[in-house]
């Protein structure tokens, strides 16, 4: 039998372990190891402020008793993400070589792997999106269909073309669902509780400016509808009925020209964010279409960018990521950024204002 000194010291070994194992991998920042877009002596308006690429990085680290014990915890990687959503405390990322999503809780601090079975099997899912029920919505790439699962992440149905199309992004507004689909250069919206197809736009003809060569990412706000025209090298912007309003962007290497733009998101400013793979940064375009700045640029530490893909603007959880701004800015909303290759899988930016 255990004498009762062995089970104190085994005890405080545990109590010891227990206080250790949430140990944060990421590292505040300081006045020499910031990173801030654009840099002096120009007024900043981006921060970065962390990142996410592993397991560990929510659910912290094991204390080394752990590790000398039970082995190594390498952790589970985020290994190729593009889509990424965030509602109620959790984040979802749409990982296309897992076949699933890599579901975090900041509440929590847990990580899962999500690869459902059955009729909710994901293939190659690229983009996702949650609504105010806590429904899942994933477009899959392969599959040719949004995939639809309660908030209890069980099935709940699947439709669109199927082989017909290559839906790319997913988004609800006014209580429809809203596709973009590059094999047949459409954005579809269907019912949101039927899932009927409603109707489908531009009816443009080839090389007019409301034509959509290869739509792939689209963001709706206030009755306008963005879609990122991988094809024609520019953002396209419609109304809720179809009709074609104007386009920002061109092709080319210059300032406020775009090369491979994929993820969009509008800011309640209506200032509107580009991810632009091919320079690996993010463009800020204002509300007139005017180029204002970017950030990012290729990968030379944290903070820059390696092949980015999706791009998503929170104002809901900046208390989780508060410790992380500098004591003279003032946070006014989180954005967040997905890199497909490199060490920072999900970049965590904000966009701040001098106090």
């Amino acid at each position: 039998m255990m004498s009762k000194k062995f089970k104190c010291v085994l005890l405080v070994l545990f109590l010891g372990i227990s206080l250790s194992c949430y140990q944060k991998n990421l590292k505040h920042t300081t006045p020499e190891n910031i990173v801030i877009f654009p840099p002096p002596p120009d007024t900043t308006r981006i921060q970065f402020l962390t990142y996410f690429s592993n397991s560990l990085d929510i659910t912290g680290t094991r204390s080394g008793f752990i590790r000398y014990f039970l082995g190594k915890d390498e952790g589970k990687p985020i290994i190729k993400p593009y889509g990424i959503a965030v509602h109620k405390a959790v984040i979802y990322v749409c990982d296309t070589i897992l076949g699933g999503l890599e579901i975090i809780d900041l509440n929590d601090h847990t990580f899962e792997y999500f690869q459902p079975g059955g009729k909710g099997e994901l293939k190659k899912p690229v983009n996702c999106f949650v609504d105010q029920n806590d429904f899942l919505y994933v477009a899959d790439v392969a599959r040719g269909q949004i995939v639809i699962f309660n908030p209890e992440l069980r099935y709940v149905d699947a439709f669109g073309l199927a082989e017909e199309s290559k839906l790319t992004d997913v988004f609800i507004y006014d209580n429809k669902i809203w596709a973009s689909d590059i094999k047949n250069r459409k954005i579809h919206v269907f019912n949101k509780q039927t899932h009927k197809l409603i109707f489908s736009f531009p009816n443009a003809k080839y090389k007019t400016p409301a034509y959509l060569y290869s739509p792939t990412n689209l963001f709706i706000i206030n009755d306008q509808v963005y879609v990122s025209d991988f094809g024609d090298f520019k953002i396209k912007i419609y109304n809720v009925k179809g009709d074609y309003i104007r386009s920002v962007g061109s092709y080319g290497m210059g300032h406020g020209q775009l090369v491979r733009p994929k993820g969009i998101a509008v800011d309640r400013d209506m200032n509107l964010f580009v991810v632009d793979a091919a320079f690996e940064n993010v463009q800020l375009f204002g509300s007139n279409g005017k180029l204002l700045m970017f950030f990012g640029g290729s990968y030379k530490g944290p903070g820059y960018m390696w092949l980015p893909a999706q791009i998503i603007i929170d104002y809901d959880h900046l208390q989780y990521f508060q410790k992380y701004v500098d004591k003279s800015f003032n946070l006014k909303y989180l954005i967040f950024v997905t890199n497909q290759y490199g060490p920072e899988k999900i970049s965590v930016y904000g966009f701040v204002e001098p106090k």
